[in-house]
């Protein structure tokens, strides 16, 4: 049975830092693109971060770009989201999540979701 774990949410201070880490098992996904969304509270959930198979290529929501980092170890099924400069519109719960199809470059057909985390960032 696949499980995404994720962790590393919590409260945070405008402009400060979280990190959170999603640890895939019951199946090997380092041939598919892993990546981040979240949903905040009366609104949908988008994706924010993508990272393909090889880890090479990055993909960012606009509102994220040049804050958000995504990366990925293979080794250890895991994949990371570094966030920094974090804002309260930030706040939202944070999904990691699984592409269905191998090889791909973003997260567009997800086959597995997290069970979320939450992040709430203060004013």
């Amino acid at each position: 049975q696949v499980q995404l774990d994720e962790s590393g949410g919590g409260l945070v201070q405008a402009g400060g830092s979280m990190r959170l880490s999603c640890v895939a098992s019951g199946g090997i996904f380092s041939s598919n693109a892993m990546g981040w969304f979240r949903q905040a509270p009366g609104k949908e959930r988008e994706s924010i971060a993508s990272i393909s198979w090889t880890g090479t290529t990055k993909d960012y929501a606009e509102s994220v770009k040049g804050r958000f980092t995504i990366s990925r170890e293979n080794d250890k099924n895991t994949v990371h989201l570094q966030m920094n400069n974090l804002k309260p519109e930030d706040t939202a719960v944070y999904y990691c999540a699984v592409d269905n199809k191998p090889f791909g470059i973003i997260v567009r057909d997800v086959a597995h979701w997290g069970q979320g985390t939450q992040v709430t960032v203060s004013t």
